[in-house]
């Protein structure tokens, strides 16, 4: 029975020392291929906000656009990333209406791992836009453990929002009761669904044992429901999953998107339909994945 206890503790042993070297050598793999993402990721940035022109586009496709006046104006890919947020099945929860707008100035996102404490940012880069001040909003996930990630608290940007123009917050107005003497309307400021919230995570109190029960479990469902969330936008697959409408919106020749980007796995039937709507005239040949 000894015996039985020491050759399970050699095992035991020699697995963990085998899951520590696979956890080290797949972090510097991680390392290394975020570096050779990189330029991908800054093209991509490029073409989506018109920086650079999409090469193979053909002289008729040329001139249907000069003949197009609501396109002149335009470089790049408008909305691009609000499109491609609304084709995540998340991230498409979380995006109202009225955020809709405010989105259409996402110029960029990027993502990166961070060490002390361990755990991922994210940078959405936005244009200047009459809903807020800040041209960068960060968030920031600190995970306890990089093995087997547990988050311990989420930080989030203080988004400056010009006066009445915050999308996180409604306003109600009602009427004063009858016999009142202050005839003026009654405003009260009340949180709504915005994506925006994604930058005000929950927080959890410093003293956890003195929460209610049901209060831990619904704080538990948010923090859980906003990792998700940070967890869809830091896979780098998020803006390339909407790559068949960028080929789609250009009337470029096969391949020359492809040429600058890996293709990733096919769109969904609702990506088609949408670049369906938006298309005008006689649809594209579909590129083949490389």
């Amino acid at each position: 029975m000894h015996g039985g206890v020491i050759l399970k503790a050699s095992y035991a042993s020699q697995h963990d020392e085998l899951e520590a070297k696979f956890f080290e050598e797949r972090a510097a793999l991680e390392a290394k291929y975020q570096k050779l993402y990189g330029p991908l990721y800054d093209k991509r940035c490029e073409i989506v906000n018109g920086v650079v022109e999409v090469e193979g586009v053909t002289s008729e496709a040329t001139m249907d656009l000069e003949d197009d006046k609501s396109t002149e104006a335009e470089k790049g890919v408008p909305a691009f990333w609000l499109n491609a947020m609304k084709n995540n099945e998340v991230l498409a929860e979380e995006i109202s209406e009225r955020d809709e707008e405010a989105l259409k100035y996402l110029k960029d996102i990027k993502w990166c791992r961070i060490d002390n404490p361990k755990g991922f940012k994210l940078e959405f880069f936005f244009d200047t836009n009459p809903f807020f001040k800040n041209l960068v909003l960060t968030k920031i996930y600190h995970m306890i453990d990089d093995d087997e990630p547990i988050l311990e608290k989420a930080i989030g940007t203080e988004i400056e929002w010009y006066p009445g123009k915050c999308l996180t917050q409604k306003i109600l107005k009602r009427k004063p009761k009858k016999g009142s003497k202050n005839a003026k309307p009654i405003t009260k400021t009340e949180k709504c669904e915005s994506f925006f919230n994604f930058f005000s995570p929950p927080e959890v109190p410093e003293d956890e044992d003195d929460i209610d029960e049901d209060i831990a479990e619904e704080l538990q469902n948010q923090m859980e429901q906003d990792y998700d969330i940070g967890q869809s936008l830091f896979l780098p697959t998020v803006g390339f999953q909407f790559l068949n409408i960028l080929i789609l919106y250009f009337p470029v020749s096969r391949g020359s998107l492809i040429g600058i980007f890996k293709q990733s796995s096919g769109p969904k039937k609702s990506m088609r339909a949408l670049a369906k709507e938006g298309q005008q005239g006689e649809r594209p040949p579909e590129c083949k994945q490389q």
